[in-house]
């Protein structure tokens, strides 16, 4: 069975898609930490980052790295946070967010968000690329 990405890579889900490669895409979160959060996700449904050929972890990476610039630079945040715990979703994917502060990394302060704020989030990290 199709996990919630897959369904979501494969457009059967709605999403705000902010890049798209042959390996990954990149998709705003729909409960995110702070404004402009952002996951990053192999198309290929691999439920642990360990499990992950060498070359997939690199390049997911390289991917989150340079959104974590455009976010950087977007909205002037002090540092971009990572996180791969994967409990949610038997899916690989990083959380790529913008922050200021520790606390930022609490997943207990995930909050909902609307379409048009995921949109204009995924609109300023584009023209930042």
């Amino acid at each position: 069975m199709a996990t919630l990405f897959t369904k979501i890579i494969d457009g059967e889900i709605p999403a705000t898609f902010v890049y798209e490669d042959d390996r990954c895409v990149a998709f705003m979160d729909i409960q995110p930490l702070t404004d402009g959060h952002l996951l990053v996700v192999p198309r290929e449904e691999v439920d642990h980052w360990l499990d992950l050929d060498d070359d997939l972890v690199s390049h997911l990476f390289t991917v989150a790295k340079k959104l974590g610039n455009a976010q950087k630079k977007v909205f002037g945040c002090e540092r971009v946070g990572l996180i791969v715990q994967g409990f949610e979703v038997p899916h690989v994917h990083i959380h790529v967010f913008p922050t200021n502060q520790i606390s930022d990394f609490d997943l207990a302060n995930k909050h909902d968000t609307t379409a048009e704020a995921r949109e204009e989030a995924a609109s300023k990290i584009k023209q930042a690329l």
